[in-house]
């Protein structure tokens, strides 16, 4: 690589958690500049000492958006300074209306953009700098709502995780004590918080069970006390960078469907229920799940459906593990040749050669 790199991100810990490790594949070869918005700050890594805040607006407010539209064209020139003051070369975007001023700028430089499509709908902002890109990252060429005319700028890869997950090694022994995994993802999920109490103490009354639950910041200390009182084995923590180390102990999770937390799952060979957010984006949620939902490697539980379901899927769970044993093989061979090395080739060819 003979020129610098910028990666632009920002928002919530979907668009950030990929860019950090497209940071980590790239940066041994090269100083690698990161931009977010001051939301992204808290999901960056602390070793990133190189980022810039572009606070990008939002433009879904009709009676805000003149202002709004004034406040991105002095961003994007921000952003033309800051390309022309590093020397950037090459730009990488994690999607999102984050990084609207950076590729604007970008695009008017003529430098060569990529852009990284994590989830199995094709995101707006990444629709919209298509024509501009050299190349767009994915896990499936089935990308819903993806222009045929642009199906040739599809760079197939393995779902992006941190280098420290492949070495984890996980025991294929399952636990004394059930451990399930509760992940609301890195805002939480307040389905997981209310409805899902019930039936784990009607559970933990005939079958051993331990208790894993991210939660938000302000539950915490409530979740901790029911656990305690109900005599659960439970750990509770609010998101955390680094919380592979909960899914290492985890024999089954119940989680959102966001795109990075699939692909550790996945990587950790950890059968997951997915219970995706009805509210995200084009459903985007729905069909990351569904990618794997086709492989035979989770299960899916519509958030309505959820209450009334849950209970009588986990019981079936603990007294018939036939059917989660085989889902835990399908996530074996689904990720037979994921590799670092894999991945981290295929992204500098193809940067390398465009």
């Amino acid at each position: 690589m003979s020129k610098n790199f910028l990666i632009t991100t920002g928002g919530s810990g979907g668009h950030v958690l990929p860019a950090q490790i497209i940071f980590e594949h790239l940066s041994k070869d090269k100083d690698i500049i990161i931009t977010t918005d001051t939301r992204g700050l808290k999901y960056l890594e602390k070793d990133i000492s190189q980022f810039e805040i572009i606070d990008t607006p939002k433009l879904n407010n009709l009676l805000f958006l003149p202002i709004n539209l004034v406040k991105i064209l002095l961003l994007t020139l921000k952003s033309f300074l800051l390309l022309k003051r590093k020397k950037i070369g090459k730009i990488f975007s994690t999607g999102g209306y984050m990084s609207l001023p950076i590729i604007f700028a970008a695009r008017y430089l003529k430098l060569n953009i990529y852009l990284l499509e994590p989830n199995q709908v094709l995101g707006r902002a990444n629709r919209y700098f298509l024509k501009s890109s050299k190349k767009i990252f994915c896990y499936s060429k089935k990308i819903k709502n993806f222009p045929d005319k642009f199906i040739d700028k599809i760079i197939i890869i393995n779902p992006l995780v941190k280098k420290n997950i492949y070495n984890l090694k996980k025991s294929i022994k399952i636990n004394d004590k059930f451990t399930i995994l509760i992940v609301g993802g890195s805002q939480g999920a307040n389905i997981f918080d209310g409805n899902l109490k019930k039936s784990i103490v009607n559970i933990s009354k005939k079958n051993p069970i331990k208790i894993i639950h991210q939660t938000r910041e302000r539950n915490i200390h409530s979740l901790t006390d029911f656990y305690s009182k109900n005599h659960i084995e439970s750990k509770i923590f609010s998101f955390d960078k680094d919380f592979v180390q909960y899914i290492k102990e985890a024999d089954l999770c119940i989680t959102r469907a966001g795109a990075s937390t699939l692909a550790e799952l996945s990587v950790m060979n950890t059968p997951f229920v997915a219970v995706p957010l009805p509210t995200s984006k084009d459903n985007h949620q729905m069909e990351n799940a569904n990618f794997y939902k086709e492989n035979d490697s989770c299960w899916i539980i519509d958030q309505n459906n959820f209450e009334e379901k849950i209970e009588e899927f986990l019981i079936d769970i603990l007294n018939n593990k036939s059917d989660y044993l085989n889902k835990k093989e399908n996530l074996k061979k689904l990720n037979y040749q994921n590799t670092w090395i894999n991945v981290n080739q295929k992204i500098l060819k193809i940067i390398n050669e465009n």
